[in-house]
């Protein structure tokens, strides 16, 4: 891919925008639904919580929530008035149960100690102040809740031709000193990896990828 169409896809999976948008949400929906699915397991989801998850993109995976245990109602929240509009359109079955909530980026607009669960994937390359951010999670969770955090390892994401395009990488040693400057003071890391289809080809590559489950 040429330089400026590598610049236009890291635009859109920060934030995805139109129609092209559209077609961005379905292939992050593809290339991270391992990522979500394992991210969705770790959370330990039980009967009556109530969970966020901090950038939903198209959100065609929150029936997956939904069936992990009984009157669970989900949250999602996100950047992109286009990812928002589908994620409406795509789970309109569940709209007693799953709300979808439109904001600027930074405060969470809701009230303290809200959520059970909180979780995101692949969203922390685009928090412009991530301790700050952090502190916000950490405000709308629950004492005894859960926050799992699910990233792209530096050591695998720098080798992406779009990541040098306003993407922040860490490795696990980046991201466990930067939560530590946080309110959170407890996390357990869980290493993954898995094969994907590549956003810039047809090849299948190998995705290191970190699972962090972090308490108050």
């Amino acid at each position: 891919m040429e330089k400026e169409d590598l610049k236009i896809l890291a635009q859109n999976l920060a934030n995805p925008q139109g129609k092209k948008g559209i077609e961005i949400g379905e292939m992050m929906n593809d290339t991270n639904i391992g990522m979500t699915l394992e991210s969705i397991q770790t959370l330990l989801i039980e009967d009556d919580e109530h969970i966020l998850e901090i950038g939903h993109g198209n959100a065609d995976h929150v029936k997956n929530i939904l069936n992990k245990a009984t009157n669970i109602n989900y949250t999602g929240i996100d950047i992109s008035e286009t990812m928002h509009q589908e994620a409406i359109r795509r789970n309109a079955a569940f709209e007693d149960q799953a709300d979808f909530v439109l904001y600027e980026g930074e405060k969470l607009p809701f009230e303290d100690k809200t959520f059970d669960k909180i979780f995101t994937v692949n969203t922390v390359y685009f928090w412009e102040q991530p301790v700050e951010y952090l502190n916000e999670i950490y405000r709308v969770l629950k004492d005894n809740g859960t926050f799992v955090i699910t990233f792209g390892q530096r050591n695998f994401m720098e080798k992406l031709p779009f990541t040098q395009f306003d993407f922040k990488l860490y490795s696990n040693t980046e991201m466990e000193e930067m939560i530590s400057k946080s309110h959170f003071k407890r996390m357990k890391i869980s290493e993954r990896e898995e094969q994907i289809k590549s956003k810039t080809s047809q090849e299948t590559i190998t995705r290191n990828y970190t699972i962090l489950t972090i308490k108050k």
